[in-house]
């Protein structure tokens, strides 16, 4: 399924804001995690640091390390994942629904319609 340009353009662009989103919630989730300033400090550092070395060694367009597409999806279902977690531990269940909801979606959409775009590349077909 090769979604229209415009589609395409605001799928990528909520792919992004998701992405930051869930930098974000991880930051927030680390500094509410613990009431103690050196430990939540370290950890509203280190989990989105973490999340973020992932998504760009094997998730990001131009990845260090070119996984296939089941990899590639395991580690967004990581990442946002642990954000929707991080959002429900936060004491906001229906935020986090909303929020992996939305993640699944776009990953679904951008995942088809990368899937069309390569599908066509190969096999030289007008679109």
């Amino acid at each position: 399924m090769k979604l229209p340009a415009s589609l395409h353009v605001l799928n990528e662009g909520l792919a992004f804001l998701l992405e930051l989103a869930a930098l974000a919630l991880l930051a927030w989730w680390g500094w509410q995690s613990t009431p103690t300033t050196v430990p939540r400090l370290l950890l509203a550092v280190a989990a989105p640091t973490a999340a973020a070395v992932l998504w760009g060694l094997f998730a990001a367009p131009k990845a260090r390390i070119r996984l296939p597409l089941s990899g590639i999806l395991a580690v967004k279902a990581l990442v946002f994942g642990a954000a929707t977690g991080a959002l429900y531990a936060l004491g906001r269940p229906g935020g986090a629904l909303a929020f992996g909801l939305v993640a699944v979606a776009n990953t679904a959409l951008a995942t088809l319609d990368r899937r069309a775009a390569t599908h066509r590349a190969r096999t030289g077909e007008d679109g």
